[in-house]
Parts: C-alpha cells; structure tokens; sequence
C-alpha cells in the first residue's frame, strides 16, 4: 500500500465521520458500493482523480482537504523510498475520530465549553510536569 493512499484514505473516513455519514451513505452519493468506500478508506484501493472529486463534493470539503499537511520526507533519510511525512496522523486513532465526529454534533456553545475544557486538561498536565519536574 502506497502511503499517500492510505492517508487519503483516513481523510475521507475522519470527514465522513465527522459528518456522521455511513459508509453507504457515501458509497450510495458517488455511486459506489459501501464496500469500496471501505477499501478506499483504507487505502486498499487508489481513488481516482474524478472519484475523490465527487467524493469532495458529497463531504463538503475542496479535494486538497485530503492531502493537507502531508509533506515530502527528508531528503536527507537516506532511504530510495522515502514516505511522505503527514502531519494530521492523530486521525489514524479511532478515538480521535469518534470525538471529532461526536464534537461536530455539539451547538456552537457546547462546542466552546468543551474546547475549552480540553484545553484546561492539557493546562492541569502541563502543571504536573512542572510540578515534579
């Protein structure tokens, strides 16, 4: 599996999560079986240029959105097959994506109560390893 596919992939399951879109959904809107997008999503299966443009438009996004922060590896790795480096891989955690999908739900109010608890944990561990450091 190419990485590149395998992290386009993972960007159309966060948004379609995100979303709270089945993979038949999906499937069913760009004319393919759920099966597919299941492939897709991981990256078994390239999707061609025409495809992950209709499948932009069904999630609501531009189709860069899908290659966001991936960037070329260091030239310097000395590897002939060097991967891209991406810097969204937290979606590659299931937990991230439920979060983002449950967050997307949320009214804009919830929304900002939450992000900002969040943000107080990271406050509170931050403390911590001041604390006993």
């Amino acid at each position: 599996m190419n990485e590149v596919d395998v992290t386009v992939g993972q960007r159309i399951k966060a948004r379609r999560m995100a979303l709270g879109m089945s993979q038949a959904e999906l499937g069913d809107a760009v004319g393919v079986r759920f099966q597919q997008v299941q492939k897709y999503e991981s990256g078994a299966n390239r999707v061609s240029a025409s495809r992950l443009w209709s499948i932009a438009e069904v999630l609501g996004v531009h189709v860069s959105h899908f290659f966001e922060g991936i960037r070329p590896a260091d030239a310097d790795c000395g590897s002939d097959k060097r991967q891209p480096v991406d810097n969204m891989e937290f979606l590659k955690d299931h937990d991230t994506l439920e979060l983002v999908s449950v967050y997307s739900r949320l009214t804009p109010a919830h929304r900002h109560a939450v992000l900002s608890f969040v943000k107080s944990l990271t406050d509170l561990d931050e403390d911590r390893k001041v604390a006993s450091g």
